[in-house]
């Protein structure tokens, strides 16, 4: 539930988001919104940021993949939870560090995650089945 909340901002950061908003398409409540919870989990999870669309935002490692794809390769691997890391920094060059961050955003956000590794899912298994479906009707 949304409540009222009454900020002062400088006339110089309300015109830089008034300007964003409008490029963006969306009111400046609605981006002033989504800059606190993505600025504050980027405080809370350094090395992670968030890239996309305004209406399609997902959580990523600064300088690597996204947070729902380091998670969705780590359940394909076998072993503990480090010897996955280790596995994983080993194929990726991805700092075990970094990995465990996006671990920890994901255990915080595990909905969001789930959503995204499924969703990748079902796109796979549509592309399969199309690509199936054009070799029988050329065969």
């Amino acid at each position: 539930m949304a409540r009222s909340t009454s900020f002062r901002i400088d006339d110089a950061a309300r015109q830089r988001l008034a300007v964003r908003a409008a490029r963006d398409g969306v009111s400046a409540t609605a981006l002033l919104e989504r800059l606190i919870v993505e600025g504050v989990d980027q405080l809370d999870y350094p090395g992670i940021i968030f890239r996309g669309p305004a209406h399609d935002r997902r959580a990523a490692l600064a300088a690597g993949p996204d947070v729902w794809e380091i998670i969705a390769r780590l359940r394909e691997l076998d072993g503990s939870q480090e010897q996955r890391i280790a596995t994983l920094a080993a194929e990726s060059d991805l700092h075990p560090r970094l990995i465990r961050i996006a671990i920890d955003y994901a255990a915080e956000n595990a909905d969001e995650i789930r959503e995204r590794v499924e969703r990748n899912r079902a796109m796979a298994e549509h592309s399969q089945r199309a690509a199936h479906q054009r070799e029988a009707l050329l065969a």
